[in-house]
């Protein structure tokens, strides 16, 4: 990353800092004013009025600029507008979510907060009702203390980004480790060193022998710095490491705001029992009766074949299928194989369409998850195991890939209690439907920011949607991504 994009992750975290800054008035000797807006009328009194304005100031606690709500001298129905636009944002989202995307078929919530912000103010307690709109959840609220946490960093950040090279292993010596170690004291993932008192001479050499050492202690750091952000943490610092060492707090506080933002788009009582997949995290997690009961790896689409923000159930197990290889596909990835090939892969054309029939090296693997999805998504296995060991898991056509789906599957029928009837189907080698008695809802989220239940965690913004949130909540574009690049294979899975 350049200086340029350092500057601009810093500068829109910065911005974000404006506590107080529409809010500093003191109002307490106002007499009540009254406003409308929306047809709704309300008075407001010195105590509301104040409460209002506390409340707006502390909005970056929940990832959003103060100035989006309020300018500053607002009354009457000017107050009232900025009151029912911030309590919207908490309860529904800032913005539309089908507005930033060209699928996203997600419930979201449109509560109308027009009765109770009336009721709020009469009872004497908008700050209270306020906090109570934005979802009550562990991990929203372990976001909003890092979103904070990085805030306060990044006004104080001094770290100059660490310059391009070859890779720097442990124990190595490189002119960059000062870089390094100055990005790592940004984040406060290591103390700022104490130099002990020696005679100047001595003190020099001091620093320059073991300035440039990548010693233990900074290795342990850059381990941590890559176990956060996925990736294989051997402390080598290059490529995906080497971006997020130079992503620092103000480009992590811009993570964590769109992270929230997005969380604010969900109903706040999910489905006790359901999947969730994020795509930017490349993990599934299977809740049951409210608790998670599982966590898998999984592969979704490539960069330029992003699998798409929906929720749909899955209503039947599929043993051994066959894939009805879509047209796009055939067409680019099929037709210049060879006869051999699509021979010995089981590809056979069926009404002038691809299919590939079941077997081992079917695409889909043993078993499908069977949605109800017009956008045609599934969940599936694969015979391409050796994909879920890679940190960057971006790489099939738009559906998603489970690691160990046929043990998930077995667990999902036993459940169901239909586990006789789905092993009946896996000992045979056709295709066989095994209907789910009761559907199980699917959420396939991207989150570049989230909480996996003891620390956060981030992620690169792989399909660039992050900078349309992003605009959408007041915040400046990120900087340019490095965007992983699958290596060219046989792998034309969907």
């Amino acid at each position: 990353m350049s200086n340029k994009w350092i500057g601009a992750a810093l500068s829109l975290a910065l911005c974000s800092t404006a506590l107080a800054s529409c809010s500093s008035r003191d109002n307490s000797s106002n007499q009540a004013t009254g406003g409308q807006s929306g047809g709704l009328t309300v008075d407001w009194n010195s105590k509301t009025e104040r409460q209002l304005r506390e409340a707006i100031a502390e909005a970056p606690a929940n990832g959003l600029k103060p100035e989006l709500f309020l300018k500053g001298g607002e009354e009457g129905a000017a107050l009232t507008e900025a009151a029912l636009k911030y309590a919207s944002a908490l309860a529904n989202g800032y913005a539309d979510p089908s507005q930033l995307h060209e699928v996203y078929t997600i419930p979201h919530p449109k509560v109308d907060v027009r009765q109770s912000l009336a009721d709020a103010i009469q009872k004497g307690d908008v700050k209270a009702w306020l906090e109570s709109l934005a979802p009550q959840t562990d991990e929203y609220r372990a976001l909003s203390q890092a979103h904070l946490h990085y805030l306060q960093l990044a006004a104080k950040a001094q770290a100059q980004p660490i310059s391009e090279g070859k890779p720097i292993k442990p124990g190595s010596h490189d002119a960059r480790i000062a870089q390094v170690r100055s990005a790592l004291i940004a984040n406060e993932l290591i103390a700022p060193p104490q130099q002990p008192a020696q005679k100047p001479g001595a003190a020099h050499a001091a620093t320059a022998s073991s300035g440039a050492h990548y010693s233990a202690d900074l290795v342990a750091a850059v381990k941590k710095v890559q176990a956060e952000w996925g990736l294989k943490p051997d402390g080598v610092i290059g490529g995906a490491t080497l971006d997020a060492l130079n992503a620092g707090p103000g480009y992590r506080a811009r993570q964590l705001a769109i992270a929230m933002e997005r969380l604010r788009w969900l109903p706040r009582n999910a489905p006790a029992t359901r999947i969730d997949v994020n795509t930017a995290g490349s993990f599934l997690d299977y809740w049951r009766d409210g608790a998670r009961a599982d966590h898998r790896a999984v592969v979704e689409g490539e960069p330029d074949k992003p699998t798409p923000q929906l929720q749909a159930p899955i209503v039947r197990l599929v043993a051994k299928p066959q894939w009805r290889v879509p047209e796009g596909i055939g067409v680019k990835e099929l037709e210049s194989k060879s006869p051999g090939w699509l021979a010995d892969n089981g590809y056979v054309q069926k009404d002038g369409k691809w299919v590939q029939q079941s077997g081992p090296k079917n695409s889909l693997g043993l078993v499908k998850f069977d949605m109800d999805d017009k956008e045609a998504i599934y969940l599936h296995d694969t015979p391409a195991k050796a994909i879920f060991g890679l940190d960057e898991r971006h790489r099939s056509h738009g559906c998603v890939r489970v690691q160990g789906a046929v043990d998930f599957a077995t667990s999902l029928a036993q459940e169901q209690g239909i586990l006789d009837q789905f092993q009946e189907a896996m000992s045979q080698d056709d295709e066989k439907f095994i209907k789910l008695k009761t559907p199980i809802p699917v959420r396939l989220l991207y989150q570049t920011a989230f909480w996996d239940g003891s620390s956060v965690q981030f992620r690169r913004d792989v399909y660039g949607w992050d900078d349309n949130v992003a605009r959408a909540i007041g915040l400046e574009p990120g900087p340019p991504q490095k965007i992983p690049q699958p290596e060219s294979s046989d792998d034309i899975g969907p």
